[in-house]
């Protein structure tokens, strides 16, 4: 066994090393869990519950028919052109290099809002509890803390991630045995199974509901990552398109499971702590040690994902400094002592910070940035449902039989839909976000010599 060769191709010269595909559907769909993770319509109860006017079941399940449309053409692009770049290699490469930099570029700005958004929402929740704190100086103390663990190089490692999923499951399901046992005393099985939290003639409003689509859509941002497994999946034509879709489902009804329990126990939607409103749902069911439970791992949560989300903006920062996209001599900066992208860490903390207070003028931080970060991420989905129609239902690849429904019927859906959820963002998230994007067409023109020269492209590897 030990004198084995190398396999040999038929001109003589060994065959090119390639990846194993070792991981399974399975493992697809838990890694998509874990990026999405359990909670994640917790930070969003109280806003899309008063922005729904009590209708967030409606506004998590309506958000899902989009995401899984999106979920199918990221599946089929993702056979096609398996990439770290995701929908900027999808529409870069399926539509065109110009119109991939844009979407690239749009989701560079969500990169970079991950740390504020998370900085927001802790921000708002604790000052919700203790008043006398400003949301200001909780952000300042927020991001100066991840800020310096990332110049320190610390990041998040898989078995942390892993416990903190465990102690996030440990701590929904305690939430649902309780929820369920508080409704079944306070009213049998008619606290429990209920039409109301979808409809009520008295306060049901359509106009209401879609403008909270938006707001809700953020459940699934993340999905995506699958598709970056493609190299390493078994039977990645099928396997990858059915993950992402699954995962979709699973976070679309398990979330719609966890408000709509929420929804049960505290029927209004007035609360005192908006961004903490959830926190005071397990109060109500679990007293005390739910509450700290809740609150711990939705805070950790946020700590963990601003700590990759910052660094990942850093790093790939660095990279678009290192290959000349930004000015190499800030952004192509390491620290010689901890290989860290130090320059670029303080950017991103100062864009945060700034950011943060900026959007959080009119009261409304929280959701402001939440609908700013899918601002960008509806575009790139709009960029891959078009891509998928344009590979699929216009190009045709040799062989390829035309299927109405796959290639034609569904990706443009999806392009439809997400760009009415796109419309139904604020005033504010379109406002800001123009004005990146516009950024992005005069940067790309700069570069491109008005489009005469291909753009150069953003390696999404560094993130």
């Amino acid at each position: 066994m030990g004198d084995a060769k190398p396999p040999v191709q038929a001109n003589g010269s060994a065959a090119a090393p390639r990846l194993r595909r070792v991981l399974t559907l399975w493992d697809l769909i838990f890694y998509g869990i874990v990026l999405i993770q359990p909670i994640a319509p917790v930070p969003l109860f109280g806003v899309v519950q008063e922005r729904s006017h009590g209708y967030i079941v409606d506004t998590i399940l309506i958000a899902m028919f989009a995401m899984m449309i999106t979920a199918f053409s990221y599946g089929r692009m993702a056979a096609l052109y398996p990439s770290a770049g995701s929908a900027y290699t999808y529409v870069g490469r399926g539509l065109n290099l110009h119109l991939g930099f844009l979407v690239g570029w749009a989701m560079f700005l969500d990169y970079l809002l991950q740390p504020l958004i998370n900085a927001v929402w802790v921000a708002e929740t604790i000052h919700g509890w203790v008043h006398w704190i400003p949301s200001a100086a909780l952000m300042a103390v927020f991001i100066g803390a991840i800020t310096f663990m990332n110049l320190l190089g610390i990041r998040a490692s898989a078995l942390a991630n892993k416990l903190l999923l465990a102690l996030m499951s440990v701590v929904i399901a305690a939430f649902v045995l309780l929820a369920v046992r508080y409704l079944f005393h306070l009213d049998s099985w008619d606290g429990i199974f209920s039409a109301l939290p979808f409809y009520d003639p008295k306060t049901f409003d359509f106009r209401v509901i879609r403008s909270a689509v938006p707001l809700a859509a953020l459940t699934y941002i993340g999905f995506d990552g699958v598709t970056t497994l493609a190299e390493d999946v078994q039977n990645p034509k099928r396997n990858v398109l059915l993950a992402t879709v699954l995962v979709c489902l699973f976070t679309g009804i398990f979330g719609g499971l966890e408000v709509y329990l929420g929804q049960r126990v505290w029927p209004g939607y007035h609360f005192e702590n908006i961004t903490g409103a959830f926190m005071d749902v397990c109060m109500r069911v679990g007293g005390r040690w739910l509450f700290l439970g809740m609150t711990a791992v939705t805070v950790l949560a946020a700590v963990g994902s601003a700590l990759t989300g910052g660094l990942g903006a850093a790093r790939l920062l660095f990279g678009m400094g290192r290959d000349n996209v930004l000015p190499r001599g800030v952004f192509g900066h390491l620290d010689p002592k901890r290989n860290t992208p130090n320059y670029n860490i303080w950017i991103i903390a100062i864009l945060a910070f700034g950011g943060g207070v900026f959007l959080s003028l009119n009261g409304h931080g929280y959701e402001n940035a939440a609908e700013l970060l899918n601002f960008g991420a509806f575009i790139a989905f709009m960029g891959v449902n078009f891509s998928t129609f344009w590979q699929f239902g216009v190009k045709r690849a040799t062989g390829h039989e035309i299927n109405w429904l796959g290639d034609i019927i569904l990706p443009l859906f999806g392009f439809v839909f997400c760009g009415w959820i796109w419309l139904n963002l604020s005033n504010i998230a379109k406002i800001v976000g123009g004005v990146w994007f516009v950024i992005g067409i005069i940067y790309l023109c700069y570069k491109t010599n008005w489009f005469r020269s291909k753009p150069i492209m953003i390696d999404f590897t560094e993130s």
